[in-house]
């Protein structure tokens, strides 16, 4: 018998709204070479906005997007965020978009592709030094995800 399946804590897993993400881009790049399309996207700026991580998101990350010929995008996230009292904190996140046919040409014709047009999920992890917030360190978290070529929408749940 595997233990896992009879303990609670491993059988349901149960997810609170931590914040939303709201970042725009100042640049993107999109390059296609024989591997796959590439999408470099600069973060201009952005908001977090929720109960208990709330700031903004400081120019100057990126969203590193590669789409396979399979129509997945791989995304892989790297920012820092200020908050609204003033503490750093760094978010890495990567992720998969699995976009129809039809919303890949939507997206690369600057149209936002929203959640329920396709099934978009990411894992950002944070980090700081700031003791008030010390407990983003150990937070799991997952992302559904709504994309344009211009901003990114992140609804985020912290795993409990």
């Amino acid at each position: 018998m595997n233990l896992l399946d009879t303990d609670p804590a491993v059988t349901a897993v149960e997810l609170e709204h931590l914040c939303d993400f709201a970042v725009r881009f100042s640049d993107v790049q999109i390059v296609s070479t024989p591997v796959a399309t590439r999408l470099i996207a600069v973060i201009g700026g952005g908001t977090v906005d929720g109960p208990r991580l709330r700031g903004r998101f400081l120019p100057g990350g990126g969203d590193w997007v590669t789409f396979g010929a399979d129509g997945v995008a791989r995304l892989d996230v790297r920012a820092t965020i200020r908050t609204d009292d003033g503490e750093p904190v760094l978010v890495t996140s990567t992720g998969r978009a699995a976009l129809p046919g039809e919303a890949v040409g939507r997206l690369m014709a600057g149209e936002v592709i929203a959640a329920h047009e396709m099934h978009a999920r990411s894992a950002p992890l944070f980090e700081t030094g700031a003791a008030g917030y010390a407990w983003l360190n150990s937070t799991v978290a997952v992302v559904v995800n709504q994309l344009s070529l211009e901003h990114v929408n992140y609804r985020v749940y912290s795993v409990l």
